[in-house]
């Protein structure tokens, strides 16, 4: 390699890395708050302590946790369902359902919601995990995206597995979805982490502050003085917010990574 090469190369790297270090700063800055471990200052559980011992964050916690499962797993299974349905299937109206799906992608969420609101009173899941859970389980964006990543689903094994006697849900179950596996990864992380950071609908329907996710509890502490004037308090209760998020990622960088660069089926 010539001398300009090597010289470009270092500072290419020497880029990156800087970029890197400005991004990884403020996570450096907040776990060091968190721990009260900054310059000059001694590394301690005491506000992961305090905030255990004086507020509900486990509470909140396993709510998020909860929810965020729920929704991705209910999100997931439908998306891939409708998808599979949109690629494999010929019905009457196929073309005019794909084109209203689309249409819908333009709509703001916060158009919805006046409607939904009364929609969970009439049904009775004003302050429940439900209304958290249920409305939002149909994902126009996921089932155009797995609708895609299903396109190149062989219709040769589909039809094998039918000569074999598979049913339509075997089919998609141990046919289709092994093989967008990457795509269905990639999704659930989308799902879980939008679930997880969530706030105004939440906010919107709980009611009791023992069924408040990380997000609104969060959201009240910042407001309390006490919270305040230690903002030690609220870099912990923020990276116990951060941790699960970020650990699903660490687990799924792959699938995200393929199912988003790679065309979602694996080679």
């Amino acid at each position: 390699m010539s001398r300009r090469g090597v010289v470009s190369g270092l500072g290419l790297n020497l880029l990156v890395w800087g970029l890197a270090g400005v991004a990884v700063l403020p996570l450096a800055w907040m776990v060091g708050m968190a721990f009260g471990g900054l310059p000059g200052g001694k590394w301690t559980l005491e506000n992961f302590r305090i905030l255990m011992a004086d507020e509900p964050m486990g509470r909140w916690l396993v709510n998020s946790l909860f929810v965020s499962c729920s929704y991705a797993v209910l999100v997931v299974m439908l998306s891939a369902l409708g998808g599979y349905a949109l690629a494999k299937f010929r019905f009457a109206g196929k073309g005019l359902a794909q084109v209203v799906l689309v249409g819908a992608l333009l709509l703001p969420p916060q158009v919805l919601l006046p409607g939904s609101y009364e929609l969970m009173v009439r049904i009775g899941w004003i302050d429940s995990f439900a209304a958290l859970i249920v409305p939002g389980g149909v994902s126009v964006f996921g089932m155009l995206l797995f609708r895609q990543a299903m396109m190149a689903v062989p219709d040769e094994l589909l039809s094998a597995g039918r000569m074999d006697g598979c049913g339509e849900f075997r089919l998609w179950w141990g046919v289709a979805m092994p093989m967008v596996g990457p795509m269905a990864g990639a999704f659930t992380l989308m799902s879980f982490i939008s679930a997880w950071n969530a706030f105004l609908w939440p906010q919107i329907i709980l009611q009791d502050q023992g069924k408040y996710t990380l997000p609104i509890g969060l959201a009240n502490l910042s407001a309390l003085p006490g919270y305040q004037a230690n903002q030690g308090l609220l870099m912990a209760a923020t990276l116990v917010g951060v941790l699960p998020a970020a650990t699903l990622f660490l687990i799924l960088q792959r699938d995200f990574v393929a199912g988003l660069s790679g065309g979602a089926v694996k080679g």
